[in-house]
């Protein structure tokens, strides 16, 4: 197990990079898979739940040439191309693999069989499975498909309309991939925006996706998707951490290079902007599709807001942090319809209290969010990562402005998706020790 040992005091400062953006990376390898010719992907992000995405691949036949850590050709096979698997496709802890997969496998003309750790066995599989039936696909699961595992068979599919009742990405890429092989049209309404990179980067490949409004809408190519060459902007998921832990530790100014800004996306950077953040964007662009910019964070004073309706959709990966930034804001911070949290790698809602309260955080749990009072000066404490990248970082960062040592039991599971969070604190000049 690892330790991240957090001590305060210095000022972070300087200039830096982050992984590849974690939603991007998975799609590029499993719609690379299903183009024809060689996909090449830069700045991937070298993580443990993009490689489950990875293997998973190549149990599915497709070749996947890794070039380095963070840079992979994928060879395509095309629309039909996928092979019966001889195993168990393993997700590991991907709650993306899985039910992307998922969507891309009820349209083949094998069975396969998909699992992952015990974490994904908790998580609900119910909302892809139940619109997926509804199509016509034969998946069967535990608790009649709300629970992985999953088992699929070859099955006919046809399109459908689709109301979401919770706007969420995975859930739409999922049926947008199996509309790629039903007979006629497969139309998704979302009642609210939820990250838009399934409909780009098919777009892109030439596949034919409409979007309308709040409506999406796939169907069977008909021709081939053609391959890509994208360089992966940064994830603003994680330069989340760093965007907080700029804003809160005294003195700091750092920029962030090559994040990407999709508006799905930035719903973080616009809530620590109304918190008063001082957060610029420059040097605007575009790669592969997405728009890409360099964030420059410098401390300010920070007051307490309220968060909800379809803002959470565009940071629900980000509140642990932003519950962080909530403790040295000035006044009360409401969080609310983020009842996703629940359902994450861990009880985002559960833990995220459990554990600022053990550094003295005034926060106090909803059924669909939190409530926190501050500024507090929060003080050092052993906590837990509960298994939850996310979780493990947003309390390293609290451990930079915490009185005395923080120490983070578990870190390991930062490089789930942020491989080098660590190093890229050190280098901003950050206190901190890591030990197994």
């Amino acid at each position: 197990m690892t330790h991240i040992m957090v001590a305060p005091g210095n000022a972070l400062t300087g200039a830096c990079s982050v992984p590849g953006d974690k939603s991007i990376s998975h799609r590029a390898v499993m719609f690379g898979a299903i183009a024809e010719g060689d996909t090449h992907v830069r700045n991937f992000l070298d993580g443990g739940d993009c490689r489950s995405t990875i293997e998973v691949m190549r149990g599915l036949g497709v070749q996947i040439d890794v070039i380095t850590p963070t840079e992979l050709i994928v060879h395509g096979r095309g629309l039909d191309g996928l092979q019966e698997p001889t195993d168990v496709l393993d997700c590991g802890n991907s709650g993306t693999t899985i039910r992307l997969l998922t969507g891309l496998l009820v349209g083949q003309r094998f069975a396969s069989f998909l699992n992952g750790t015990a974490q994904i066995r908790r998580r609900p599989m119910g909302r892809i499975v139940r619109p997926l039936r509804g199509m016509g696909a034969d998946i069967m699961g535990r608790q009649n498909g709300e629970y992985a595992p999953l088992g699929i068979r070859p099955a006919r599919l046809n399109g459908m309309e689709y109301t979401m009742p919770v706007a969420s990405a995975q859930v739409k890429s999922c049926l947008l991939l199996a509309g790629l092989y039903a007979h006629g049209l497969t139309l998704v309404i979302e009642p609210g925006p939820a990250r838009d990179h399934t409909e780009r980067m098919l777009a892109a490949m030439g596949a034919p996706i409409a979007v309308y409004g709040n409506k999406v809408s796939s169907e069977r190519p008909q021709s081939p998707l053609k391959a890509l060459d994208l360089t992966v902007p940064g994830d603003m998921s994680s330069a989340a951490f760093l965007l907080v832990a700029g804003a809160i530790t005294p003195g700091s100014h750092i920029t962030i290079r090559g994040v990407g800004v999709n508006p799905t996306r930035t719903g973080i950077v616009d809530a620590l902007m109304e918190m008063g953040a001082s957060i610029a964007f420059e040097n605007r662009r575009e790669e592969g599709g997405e728009p890409v910019a360099d964030l420059v964070v410098t401390a300010s004073t920070l007051r307490g807001a309220t968060f909800g309706g379809e803002q959470i959709v565009t940071m629900i990966d980000e509140l642990p942090i932003l519950a962080v930034a909530a403790t040295q804001a000035e006044g009360r911070t409401v969080v609310r319809d983020a009842h996703e949290l629940r359902v994450k790698e861990t009880d985002r809602i559960a833990t995220t209290v459990s554990e600022l309260r053990k550094l003295g955080a005034r926060i106090e749990p909803t059924a669909d969010g939190f409530i926190i009072d501050g500024p507090t000066p929060l003080i050092g404490a052993p906590v837990e990562s509960h298994d939850d990248h996310r979780l493990a970082m947003a309390m390293t960062v609290a451990g930079l402005v915490a009185r005395g040592q923080t120490v983070v039991h578990g870190a390991e599971v930062t490089g789930d998706s942020f491989p080098g969070f660590e190093v890229t604190l050190q280098a901003l000049g950050a206190d901190l020790l890591v030990s197994e």
